[in-house]
């Protein structure tokens, strides 16, 4: 077993962050004792929203699928993210159109929008219950950015047909957030957010309900291939299968080399006020979702008990700072000035992936393993879609795993030496425009 320090952020648990999500989880997963030795056609490493939905896809077509998960189900960055729902890809389509083409990109449009349908089928399908709710505002925390979004909302709508994305101006934005630190934004119709964790364990279910095999509490230490199969082993028990899937997003630690030169782990932190009661709908209009234009994001929303559920601030390291809820305090004070000194009822870190281009890397690392990771903050939903895709291409179906694997994802600059402080370097220097 790899050893772990006890701060470590990566540390496998029994036990959920202490979160706001894990506070009001409404169902848990049915889930299996691994022991000894068993054979199924696919292993998927990960149980969050990528490894959930490709177990989910594949026992549905009557593959037979065991998902292996280091701690509980849902217990990375699944079930510890801000929840919001983002309309497409990390990076716009104009970024996309120079670097793929206008086939491709439109091509990936499409790909993004049905990912937004499926996130709706497997909440009214399945019935999970996950306080999905629409509206996400995009604010602009510099005036200069006001007209890069009315061009983005124009082209949106011109070429791409999508007319749930309208422009919204500082006058207007005055009457859907409390707050004097934004100048303009977009309002997407089809954004919106939802509970993460009880999402994740609603698609665990899923699969559950149409034979896949979930255990908890089996980290991979190794995977070998053996003859035409992988011999895929834990403390607890080996799993022999034909394929593989890595769907471990910031969790990898060294599974895959290959994997770990394209997508490094960052951590995020959260924090839950207290009940705000009546203010609740003054500091937000409509239930809506918000996130800003600050490299280093901050997003927030009402839970549905009137709480603000706040994320600022996130570090490059593998540990997380003992007390997160002064590490987000700031952010949350000057947004909210109103709200100096609320009391934090709940205060968590995650760890989630990145890649050089903010894009996911989905690729066959090698013949019959195959890795989906990096979503850089989008993944509540195109994580669960790209499982989709994942169970599609070992079914035989590759095309939309093509298309992902079209968008340049180059590897971490520096090799094994160098790539760690480099990607420091480079996150701290980006977010000093924030204040520039």
């Amino acid at each position: 077993m790899r050893r772990y320090d006890s701060t470590d952020a990566l540390a496998p648990s029994a036990h959920h962050a202490p979160s706001y999500y894990a506070a009001t989880i409404r169902e848990q997963a049915p889930t299996c004792v691994l022991q000894g030795e068993i054979s199924v056609d696919v292993c998927v490493v990960g149980g969050g929203y990528t490894g959930l939905a490709t177990a989910l896809h594949l026992a549905r077509r009557g593959v037979h699928v065991a998902v292996l998960e280091q701690s509980s189900l849902g217990w990375g960055a699944s079930g510890r993210n801000g929840g919001q729902v983002h309309v497409g890809m990390r990076r716009d389509q104009q970024w996309l159109e120079a670097k793929v083409g206008q086939a491709d990109a439109h091509g990936l449009w499409s790909l993004a929008t049905q990912a937004r349908e499926h996130l709706d089928w497997l909440v009214s399908h399945y019935e999970i219950d996950c306080d999905l709710r629409l509206g996400l505002l995009h604010v602009n925390h510099k005036a200069r950015y006001t007209a890069e979004s009315e061009r983005h909302v124009a082209h949106m709508r011109q070429h791409y047909g999508y007319d749930h994305i309208h422009f919204v101006a500082e006058q207007a934005l005055r009457g859907m957030l409390a707050s004097d630190q934004y100048h303009s934004g977009t309002l997407d119709d089809r954004g919106g957010h939802l509970h993460a964790l009880n999402f994740a364990l609603g698609i665990a279910r899923a699969a559950a309900s149409h034979g896949a095999y979930l255990y908890e509490g089996c980290e991979v230490q190794s995977i070998n291939r053996v003859g035409q199969r992988f011999h895929v082993r834990s403390a607890q028990g080996v799993v022999n299968a034909s394929q593989v899937v890595l769907a471990c997003n910031g969790y990898l630690r060294g599974l895959s080399q290959d994997v770990h030169k394209h997508v490094m782990p960052i951590n995020n932190f959260i924090a839950v006020t207290e009940p705000l009661g009546a203010l609740a709908t003054r500091l937000i209009a409509s239930q809506r979702a918000v996130s800003d234009s600050r490299f280093v994001v901050r997003y927030f929303r009402m839970t549905p008990d009137h709480r603000l559920l706040f994320g600022g601030g996130e570090n490059y390291s593998y540990q997380f700072p003992k007390d997160i809820g002064s590490l987000v305090r700031p952010h949350l004070e000057a947004v909210f000035p109103q709200l100096k000194s609320v009391r934090f009822d709940y205060a968590w870190g995650g760890t989630l992936a990145i890649t050089p281009t903010r894009m996911p890397w989905v690729r066959e690392v090698e013949p019959g393993v195959i890795n989906a990771s990096g979503f850089s903050g989008l993944g509540v939903v195109l994580a669960p879609y790209t499982g989709k895709l994942v169970a599609d291409a070992l079914l035989g179906d590759r095309l939309g795993l093509d298309l992902l694997g079209c968008v340049p994802v180059p590897a971490f600059p520096g090799g094994p030496a160098l790539r760690w402080p480099t990607l420091v370097a480079g996150m701290s220097f980006s977010a000093l425009r924030d204040f520039l």
